[in-house]
């Protein structure tokens, strides 16, 4: 559980970041479009043969396995939804894609993606930071830490992080995720602790702590003004009642909205994650939010055939509830909706094998897929495609969207090198080294 003590350590990052809170990032913050960010990350490694990458089985049947390497398999899952492909909004999904074809017109999926690993957590981190690691350790600051320090210096949460890995090692201070386990978690940390002070006393604790920060020995000090900033934005979460935003045990409407589970281990859950998202999203608290959109998915054994395509379509369902909710908000009194200002990324480490094997389980293949939802997205766009043996990566043509031998294989870096684009931020700023996917936006 975070205290107030570790919120007033949030920003404790390399004298680099602290450099980097002048006047160069709020220009950027400045030039920067009113975006927001929500990532949804599938835990474990999803099957794209169930969602967002599936195969005809008839044109890809058990017979013709040695010549394809690919087995949808969807005559093995026990609790399949539907006989399976789904068709909506021009795109086509598996059978377990659940709710998310309600959004498939304003959704581009982009296929054929190489992870270049096979273990989880290289891909995770991958995905998150848009770089290679080195070994199992990451590599620069996560996506959602860079697009905060450009976009949300003026939010009291600019970058929140739930069961998803963050990190910051060139960004200031106030974009570090506070990352919490789940949402009871993120409310015990933002609420004030007690026993609570009198006004007079904070008001007196205060002033001391502010004069201090003032002082000529605080004032040449890095490690100083980095305490003093995280202690102002503790103070500014802990006294804005935020705690209160984010309480869905007080919240029955929310909670139905979104389906959460009763009890407390509902408030753990991907419904409870994606309700929290979009607090913090309308409510102006943070511009960029990660959430654990499912878990369990790394599947080698027979809970394949059982537990993988409704942990799937779990975590679908709920990103899904989280667009009809903004999609049904209106931003800020001008017409439009929260989800013509708010992109919905949802990632994996990597997919599962086109194979089934011997334990009727599938193992970790490194091609993937992504879906990117909402705003500045050309909806009912898939980008790319998995060979028709073996579901490999392919170079793609990144203007048109159409699989190119002259081309590049996408990768997380051009998903997220996009992200930048719309969100305004050009010219390459996070060294990702890669073009945008400017065929998937409008």
């Amino acid at each position: 559980m975070l205290t107030r003590r570790q919120l007033l350590k949030i920003g404790g990052t390399t004298l680099g970041g602290v450099a980097l809170g002048g006047s160069w990032a709020r220009l950027a913050h400045a030039a920067a479009s009113d975006m927001r960010f929500v990532f949804a990350y599938f835990s474990g490694g999803w099957d794209i043969l169930l969602g967002l990458d599936p195969r005809d089985p008839v044109e890809f049947s058990s017979e013709d396995i040695s010549a394809t390497l690919i087995q949808p398999g969807y005559e093995l899952l026990q609790n399949r939804p539907n006989a399976g492909l789904i068709r909506a909004g021009g795109l086509t999904f598996g059978p377990f894609i659940g709710e998310l074809t309600r959004h498939a017109d304003k959704m581009a999926v982009i296929r054929g993606m190489s992870m270049e690993t096979l273990t989880h957590e290289a891909g995770r981190r991958r995905f998150i930071t848009g770089k290679p690691p080195s070994g199992l350790l990451a590599r620069g600051s996560s996506i959602a830490t860079f697009l905060a320090s450009k976009l949300g210096e003026d939010h009291p949460i600019p970058n929140l992080a739930i069961r998803v890995e963050s990190y910051n090692v060139d960004q200031p201070s106030y974009a570090t995720a506070l990352a919490a386990s789940g949402v009871p978690d993120l409310v015990r940390a933002l609420r004030p602790a007690e026993p609570k002070l009198t006004p007079a006393e904070d008001g007196a604790i205060d002033a001391l702590l502010a004069e201090s920060a003032r002082c000529n020995s605080a004032l040449r000090s890095p490690a100083w003004r980095v305490a003093e900033a995280s202690r102002l934005k503790a103070r500014e979460m802990t006294t804005k009642n935020l705690a209160g935003l984010f309480d869905l045990t007080n919240n029955d409407a929310l909670r139905t909205r979104y389906g959460v589970p009763a009890g407390a281990a509902g408030l753990g859950s991907p419904e409870a994650q994606a309700a929290m998202a979009a607090q913090a999203i309308m409510g102006n608290v943070s511009r960029a939010v990660s959430i654990e959109a499912t878990s369990g998915l790394d599947t080698h054994f027979r809970e394949w055939t059982t537990d993988q395509g409704p942990r799937q379509e779990r975590g679908f369902n709920a990103i899904a509830r989280l667009a009809d909710h903004l999609a049904a908000s209106e931003y800020q009194g001008t017409g439009q909706s929260w989800l013509d200002h708010t992109i919905i990324v949802g990632f994996s480490e990597f997919s599962r094998t086109p194979l089934i094997n011997a334990r009727e389980g599938r193992d970790h293949s490194l091609t993937n897929a992504s879906f990117i939802l909402g705003a500045g997205i050309r909806g009912g766009v898939t980008v790319g495609a998995s060979s028709d043996v073996g579901m490999q990566p392919q170079p793609v043509d990144l203007a048109t969207g159409r699989v190119d031998m002259g081309g590049q294989v996408p990768r997380p870096e051009h998903v997220l090198q996009t992200m930048l684009e719309l969100a305004g931020i050009s010219g390459d700023p996070d060294d990702l080294r890669v073009p945008p996917i400017r065929a998937m936006m409008r």
